[in-house]
């Protein structure tokens, strides 16, 4: 997480850093979206990313009931059944709430971070998300899950002691957001 330090104003480099951490988010979104994900590699358990044995495909674009504060809901329920805590920090902009949900825990204040992140998304597949792409690394997992028309990318990168981040960052897949997304992204290009 991208802090600003004592001193800055608002609207000083502080602001710039958030600007550049959205914009690099709504470009993999983007991405995301449009398809555009590596389908070849190793299967998960030489370490490569490939889907998950026994996952159904993607879920069709827009297709779900679901919205941004119900997978929100569902990502934080999940996360705190499984011992995380909700690290405060940047919203998603305003234009994309409706399209994007970004959860993150406080990694430090889980006993064990990692099977908190392996207990989280075991209770969202419990909860009716379809794990359908696994990048397993020694120091970083990602997994994508799809449910109703929203996926959300799980990430497990660093270790407690050293540089660790996790978050769950969830993206309706429909055309309206494809759209507010590239449209985002085209606003905040420099």
């Amino acid at each position: 997480m991208i802090t600003r330090p004592r001193g800055l104003r608002t609207g000083g480099i502080g602001r710039v850093v958030r600007k550049v951490k959205w914009v690099a988010v709504a470009a993999g979104v983007v991405l995301l979206v449009a398809g555009c994900g590596s389908e070849g590699g190793a299967d998960k358990g030489k370490g490569g990313e490939g889907p998950a044995s026994g996952t159904a495909a993607p879920a069709e674009q827009g297709a779900g009931t679901l919205d941004a504060a119900a997978v929100k809901k569902e990502i934080a329920g999940a996360a705190t059944a499984a011992g995380f805590t909700e690290k405060s920090g940047d919203d998603v902009p305003a234009t994309l709430r409706s399209c994007m949900v970004s959860w993150s825990p406080d990694g430090k204040k889980a006993a064990d971070s990692r099977q908190s992140f392996d207990g989280t998304v075991t209770a969202l597949v419990k909860g009716g998300w379809k794990e359908t792409r696994t990048s397993d690394q020694p120091m970083s997992v990602i997994k994508s899950l799809d449910k109703s028309g929203w996926t959300v990318k799980a990430s497990h990168q660093g270790k407690a002691g050293s540089l660790l981040v996790i978050s769950f960052i969830a993206v309706d897949n429909g055309p309206t957001c494809a759209k507010a997304f590239q449209e985002d992204l085209t606003k905040n290009k420099q």
